[in-house]
């Protein structure tokens, strides 16, 4: 793994995380459950698409901060952090 493909990876993930904590945020405040329900539809269509992805040389590593930055973000929803 080279320096520009890890500064890719770090930078999606950082993006990703900071886009479900404040999307799920947002949605909590409405209702926890919907909170949780829609993350789990955006996952479940998003994830054919980044499986294809990953084999595309550049791609791959976005695909790879995506899906770190996701499950962060899913953690610090569950954690609390608003």
């Amino acid at each position: 793994m080279s320096g520009p493909s890890v500064v890719v990876t770090v930078f999606s993930a950082v993006f990703f995380t900071a886009l479900v904590i404040a999307c799920g945020a947002a949605m909590i405040a409405v209702h926890p459950v919907l909170a949780a329900v829609v993350n789990v539809i955006v996952a479940v269509g998003v994830a054919p698409s980044l499986w294809q992805w990953r084999a595309v040389p550049v791609w791959r590593w976005v695909v790879y901060g995506a899906v770190a930055g996701t499950i962060v973000g899913w953690i610090a929803l569950l954690a609390g952090v608003r």
